[in-house]
């Protein structure tokens, strides 16, 4: 990617600067909200002015483009002013379909010497095609992780209006930073999730000082390893079927290597396998794609008998809605 078309792409992203904080909030605040939307913010006294410019001139090791600053700076500001981080120290992942990854040093909030920032992009600039797919039976959820139950902003929801799509967006990283919480609690070998905040997720960080551990697709593994990996990830397959959750988009560029041991990333697009029609399929396409990785290494597995019995064995039904071709990959991710 060019540095031109980051700058294209970053200028282009100022137009996140208004979202608003998603809350459940009574019918007269959202009105109130919407009606003062475009206004003026108030003047400070002289005596304030220079404490609020002062703080809100971050200075980071990581020197981004003007327009990628200001892009951090309304997305990580306020979790670095509660002390989650004290510095964002480099770019690990960017150009993904949804986000930029960025290494950022710790301090003793996480007890973590590094933390990985994934920040999103805005809904417009995501290459993720038909997410309605991935989207049927959730909940709505605020940036809080609680269920929307607003009627003007379900309404709103439906209706795809700008502010519904602001909705939407926050609802879509709720759920990614919501379904690592109830993995990683279950035991599954995923980073830590420590926070969400304004277009963020912040997790622990999988790698070395200087280099963040590679994707599963850039390694090649010796035979006993690739095994031993293989039977672990099948492993953190039925903990996540066990915690009602098929990942989406599993594949080995969707997989941290590092150290002899695999990590899981990257669950915006998660479903339940109870509340999607299109569950076994999707699930299906997950085992097909880490079968393909292993395969190459020397991994006898057979994909369709494998994802039948993991999801029969966890009691649930198999009754494809949609026809398999319609869910080749779009565009694959890579890392976090």
């Amino acid at each position: 990617m060019t540095a031109s078309h980051n700058f294209d792409l970053y200028e282009q992203l100022e137009d996140l600067q208004d979202l608003p904080a998603i809350r459940n909030v009574s019918k007269r605040q959202l009105r109130y909200g919407q009606e003062n939307q475009n206004r003026k913010p108030a003047q400070l006294p002289d005596e304030f002015a220079g404490l609020a410019e002062q703080e809100n001139e971050l200075h980071f090791s990581y020197h981004a483009s003007k327009h990628e600053g200001q892009w951090l700076i309304d997305s990580l500001a306020d979790l670095y002013r509660q002390q989650w981080f004290d510095d964002i120290l480099r770019l690990i992942k960017g150009g993904g379909k949804e986000a930029s990854v960025y290494q950022c040093l710790g301090n003793d909030t996480t007890h973590a010497e590094f933390i990985a920032a994934k920040v999103y992009r805005p809904r417009r600039f995501r290459q993720l095609r038909n997410d309605t797919l991935y989207r049927e039976g959730r909940q709505q959820l605020d940036d809080e992780g609680h269920e929307i139950r607003d009627d003007r902003a379900l309404h709103a929801i439906q209706k795809r209006t700008r502010y519904g799509r602001q909705l939407m967006h926050t609802s879509w990283i709720e759920h990614e930073f919501q379904t690592m919480i109830r993995l990683f609690e279950a035991g599954a070998d995923i980073p830590q999730p420590y926070a969400s905040g304004y277009n963020t997720i912040l997790m622990d960080y999988i790698g070395w000082e200087d280099l963040p551990a590679p994707t599963l697709n850039t390694v090649s593994l010796q035979k006993g390893e690739a095994k031993h990996l293989f039977d672990r990830l099948i492993h953190n397959v039925e903990i996540m079927l066990a915690n009602q959750r098929v990942h989406g988009d599993l594949s080995a560029f969707n997989i941290l290597y590092f150290e002899g041991d695999v990590y899981l990333i990257d669950f915006p697009q998660a479903i339940h396998p109870h509340h999607n029609r299109n569950a076994y399929a999707i699930f299906r396409r997950d085992i097909n794609r880490l079968c393909e990785y292993f395969q190459s290494q020397g991994v006898r597995c057979r994909p369709k008998q494998l994802a039948e019995s993991l999801w029969l064995k966890h009691g649930y039904d198999i009754k494809p809605a949609i026809h398999p071709s319609l869910l080749e990959p779009e565009v694959i991710d890579k890392g976090y």
